[in-house]
């Protein structure tokens, strides 16, 4: 879908290129992350594809054809591009900032805010609520999912995104990064991502390539990488611990059935049958869930004994976070380090309980890949 063949950028007044002789091959539908150091050429490369930088050297090929001899204006407004500052104009509503690019293509308006109302809609923005909205209403997290809906709107075959999620916080972060690829698994498009975090690179990448003073050490799949790194550069850039690191490529729904965890106890359960579920409990505690399965909250050992009620109802503690399904094992760990408890629940998009995930069953995991 996009080949890079022998290209370089020198800037003038640097004496080394920014880009040295590169050849990278990114399959249709694939994620190729760009990490690396800052100054070794992974966003330099990035905007030679949509030729906001022309290239010294080189050819560039997008799905066979030659970027070099396309028109500029049109190639950029086929390719959709997300960066860590977003980009949102304030002047403008939300619904007016995601149909930027359907009105530079001159789209009819009726078909314009049916697709911005899809694309907000699929990254979870309800276009009632947000689309009359401005950038300054909304959260970081929320800016950023506008960032990704105007970026698809036009459902450009190719996307540029340059670091999208470094501009949140960790969690906010995780949760992102796990909305955006279970969107990529139903839109399948070919991206390009640059990041500097080689755990993000890991997370989001079907490849990784590496990059350094502008050339390209290694291009594998995230996998190869940890087990197979090129040389003492890639070894150190992806560091120790590679077991742990190995968590980012297991989503929590491959293993939870493996674990046998109590059934949750449901809102208007007796107290006493609340003491049998947590009784049978590793983890001391048990998750409360109304008769739609939704999760509601948690009693621990200690809730039973401090606390007076008739049902589970009455003395049950929210919980401080939970983990979907798709997310990854290294996300359930963070979310852990972050509470400071030894597991997390698990629900799907609905809300809906799936089980628990404790450190230990991560320490399994960890001893079974390492």
């Amino acid at each position: 879908m996009i080949k890079l063949e022998g290209v370089t950028k020198k800037f003038p007044g640097m004496e080394k290129p920014a880009v040295d002789d590169l050849n990278l091959e990114i399959k249709k539908g694939d994620v190729c992350v760009l990490v690396g150091p800052s100054g070794c050429g992974k966003t330099t490369t990035m905007k030679m594809i949509n030729r906001i930088y022309e290239p010294t050297e080189g050819s560039i090929y997008i799905d066979g054809k030659d970027a070099l001899k396309m028109n500029p204006i049109k190639l950029r407004l086929d390719i959709g591009y997300v960066i860590q500052e977003i980009g949102l104009f304030p002047h403008m509503t939300i619904e007016d900032n995601v149909s930027t690019v359907p009105k530079e293509k001159k789209w009819p308006k009726d078909k314009a805010m049916k697709q911005v109302n899809e694309m907000l809609t699929l990254v979870g923005l309800d276009p009632e609520i947000y689309g009359k909205r401005y950038p300054s209403a909304l959260s970081g997290g929320q800016r950023q999912r506008v960032g990704v809906a105007r970026a698809m709107v036009s459902d450009p075959p190719i996307m540029l995104m340059d670091e999208p999620f470094g501009a949140v916080d960790p969690i906010t972060r995780a949760k992102l990064q796990n909305e955006f690829l279970r969107i990529q698994e139903r839109i399948g498009k070919t991206i390009v991502f640059v990041t500097h975090d080689i755990d993000e690179a890991i997370k989001m990448g079907d490849t990784i390539a590496v990059m350094r003073e502008g050339r390209l050490i290694q291009h594998d799949t995230p996998s190869d990488l940890l087990s197979s790194p090129a040389d003492e550069f890639v070894s150190n850039l992806v560091g120790r611990n590679r077991s742990i690191k190995r968590l980012h490529l297991i989503r929590i729904h491959e293993i939870l059935g493996e674990f046998d965890r109590p059934t949750p106890a449901t809102e208007d359960m007796a107290l006493h049958e609340v003491k049998k579920r947590i009784d049978e409990s590793d983890i001391r505690s048990v998750m409360i869930v109304d008769r739609d399965n939704k999760l509601k909250g948690i009693i621990g050992i200690n809730d039973l004994k401090r606390k007076t009620g008739a049902v589970a109802a009455d003395i049950m503690q929210e919980l401080d976070q939970s983990v979907t399904s798709d997310a990854t094992l290294n996300d359930a760990l963070s979310v852990m380090l972050e509470v400071g408890e030894g597991y997390v629940a698990v629900v799907n998009e609905d809300d809906q309980y799936q089980g628990t995930i404790t450190l230990g069953d991560l320490l399994n995991v960890v001893k079974e890949e390492g």
